[in-house]
């Protein structure tokens, strides 16, 4: 005979649906800022990929966590990257990353009701260190 457990919530316990979505992080530590996501690309309650990278390259030491349509964010990503290299040309140093921050919260927010995007920003210059 097969016996199975089963979770039965006690009375006041809040009973929701699992949690879904994407999860990225970014912490700032004294020596720099560490990133993190996880690694699963969903499409509704199916899993499309489970080894999917959502932090992304835009400069020498600036990244971004993306989250939400993988079309948007990576359109964004690339657009900030195009950004980010005509600044370091014009400049000749490595842009900070308040500015790399400052351009992807301008491409985001300017474009807010056309997009489903969630991204956070981080990275390491000389000026700021880990922001």
């Amino acid at each position: 005979m097969a016996s199975a457990s089963c979770y039965m919530p006690g009375p006041g316990t809040d009973v929701q649906d699992p949690a879904l979505g994407t999860t990225i992080m970014a912490v700032e530590y004294d020596g720099g800022v560490v990133m993190g996501a996880d690694s699963r690309t969903s499409t509704g309650s199916y899993v499309a990929n489970r080894v999917s990278d959502k932090i992304t390259y835009v400069h020498d030491k600036v990244y971004v966590c993306r989250s939400g349509s993988a079309a948007d964010t990576q359109a964004i990503a690339d657009i900030v990257r195009m950004y980010l290299n005509m600044h370091s040309l014009e400049s000749g140093k490595a842009p900070e990353i308040p500015v790399a921050a400052n351009i992807l919260n301008q491409m985001c927010y300017g474009n807010k009701n056309n997009l489903m995007a969630g991204m956070i920003c981080a990275g390491w210059d000389e000026r700021n260190g880990g922001v």
